[in-house]
């Protein structure tokens, strides 16, 4: 059933997207389309900078030096284990693979 679901939306979306093909643009329309467009590009990029520079300010605000070393700490401490246990992994599947002999 939900097959028939897909099939039947899909033909809805190629309907549509041959509909928004078939209608051609006059020279104003395509004016009027490429300052729209960049008028969204620039609100967007406006957007993404201030929220880039939010972030990065409340970064900045709340940074604390204990919780960076305790990030440090806790890294180090995964990355050994990590590398111990696939050193372990590793020597397991090699002799699972070399066999007895």
């Amino acid at each position: 059933m939900g097959t028939r679901y897909f099939l039947a939306l899909f033909l809805i979306l190629l309907v549509l997207g041959f509909e928004v093909q078939g209608i051609p643009l006059s020279e104003e329309d395509g004016a009027n389309s490429t300052s729209l467009l960049s008028q969204v590009q620039d609100s967007l990029y406006s957007y993404w900078d201030t929220a880039r520079t939010t972030a990065q300010g409340l970064y900045e605000k709340t940074y604390l030096p204990s919780i960076d070393e305790k990030i440090r700490d806790v890294y180090s401490k995964s990355r050994a284990a990590v590398t111990t246990y696939a050193g372990i992994f590793t020597d397991q599947v090699l002799s699972l693979l070399k066999g007895d002999e």
